[in-house]
């Protein structure tokens, strides 16, 4: 560990990926968007790669490959952060591995979709999400150099604590410190003089994580597709038919194109979809919530509000309000963190109401003063897909080894997908258990099965 002279400021080392998984322990989350979709008519196969794709300190990355198992085959069902990052990891296991999806990496439709995901390590007494923002962090940044793409902006994030209670900011910092994200503890004034163009009257005191930022949603899960047909994957849009998927997939899924699918195993990181797939197993455990995103235009010729002026940041109040810095002409992005009404995210009409408009406007007015007469330039409708506690959904089906469902994002996943891939393709290929935060046993009330 290594800490700068000033006692508010710390910078630690990332934790490795068994730290990660050997840290694992109790926790919730909170806070942007998190998995994917399932499984309509275009195949995409790349059997051999194209000369001069990936360097060899990049191939020298993955080396551990379990040539046991690299005669079989996964399918993996939903491109989104869960399930593109699994399958990517999978192929580089040695598996052979089938993508599914809908409608394609980052649709409108999906959780993963749109330009934007906060990505950030202040997650109060929550385990291992901290840790697993610390190894995402790393693996975003190696994939950015793997692919010579931007994905990751690190313009900081800005948690402001202006409840009476801060017990969820003191206890995130001794969890920061353990996982190796950098952040200062700022005063509100301190704060203030930092970022004048934002109103800090009520913020009693804050957390700056200088390293974090957001991710290029849309763009990133598109990004991890590339990747993964690069190096030798295969894709299908398709959808996977409902079809007595709890009896545990004998012999097969049924595409929407009227093919059958057989794998040795299969992975469905379905987001929304997941309950509708498996209404005994899954069913209302996840639960999609509507959720409404606002993105107003900046004054002209300033750029206070641009993600080189402002960091990312948290309103932790009621209700709980979040943003995003202008970035790449899509405006400022401001969204209301309260779970909304269900949501149907196949038929479900994307347009948002009145009265989430009329709240992001009084909070723009009073937090960002010379943002009170912005005009709306945009307006996006996503779901967050909601397990009970808000816990990540990792865990074989009970009624099949084979069987891998991964969901409960709960608006908070995306930003772990590397990580997630990365803990789920090495449980899949090693025949390994997932930690008990993470399994349905955890429903045990309710699946007397278990």
């Amino acid at each position: 560990m290594c800490e700068t002279k000033n006692p508010n400021v710390l910078v630690v080392r990332t934790p490795t990926r068994r730290e990660v998984i050997a840290g694992i322990a109790i926790g919730f989350g909170s806070l942007v968007a998190g998995p994917e979709i399932w499984g309509e008519t275009q195949s995409h196969v790349m059997k051999e790669k194209p000369s001069g794709v990936a360097s060899q300190e990049s191939r020298s990355l993955h080396q551990e490959v379990d040539f046991k198992a690299s005669k079989s085959h996964v399918a993996v069902v939903g491109a989104g952060a869960f399930g593109g990052w699994t399958a990517l990891y999978l192929l580089r296991r040695g598996a052979r591995v089938t993508l599914l999806d809908a409608w394609g990496p980052g649709n409108s439709r999906a959780s993963s979709g749109g330009e934007t995901r906060v990505i950030r390590g202040t997650y109060g007494p929550s385990q291992p999400y901290t840790k697993m923002a610390a190894r995402a962090m790393h693996l975003w940044k190696e994939h950015e150099t793997r692919w010579s793409r931007q994905l990751f902006h690190r313009a900081g994030v800005l948690w402001m604590a202006t409840s009476g209670d801060d017990q969820f900011e003191r206890a995130s910092l001794p969890l920061l410190r353990e996982a190796g994200i950098a952040y200062e503890e700022l005063s509100g004034r301190e704060a203030e003089k930092r970022w004048p163009q934002v109103n800090m009257k009520d913020v009693r005191w804050a957390i700056y994580e200088s390293e974090s930022g957001f991710l290029m949603a849309r763009v990133a899960c598109q990004a991890v597709l590339e990747g993964f047909l690069a190096e030798g994957g295969e894709y299908k849009q398709l959808a996977v038919l409902p079809n007595d998927l709890e009896t545990g997939i004998h012999d097969g899924v049924i595409l929407s194109d009227g093919s059958k699918l057989v794998a040795d195993q299969y992975v469905f990181a379905c987001g929304p979809w997941l309950g509708r797939l498996f209404p005994e197993t899954i069913g209302h455990r996840v639960r999609p919530t509507k959720q409404e995103v606002f993105f107003f235009g900046t004054p002209p010729g300033d750029d206070r509000f641009s993600d080189a002026k402002l960091p990312v940041w948290a309103d932790h109040h009621e209700p709980f309000i979040y943003g995003v810095p202008a970035a790449d002409g899509r405006g400022f992005k401001v969204a209301n963190d309260t779970r909304g009404i269900e949501f149907d995210p196949t038929s479900g009409e994307r347009v948002v109401s009145e009265d989430g408009l009329k709240t992001i406007r009084d909070y723009v007015a009073f937090r960002f003063p010379a943002m009170k007469d912005a005009p709306l330039v945009e307006t996006r409708v996503c779901q967050y897909e909601n397990s009970p506690d808000n816990h990540l959904i990792i865990d074989r089906h009970p009624a099949a080894d084979h069987v891998w469902l991964l969901g409960g994002g709960s608006g908070h996943g995306f930003k772990h997908g590397p990580a997630l891939g990365e803990m789920v393709a090495e449980l899949v290929m090693e025949r390994g258990d997932p930690e008990p935060i993470f399994r349905l046993a955890r429903f045990r009330k309710e699946l007397s099965r278990l």
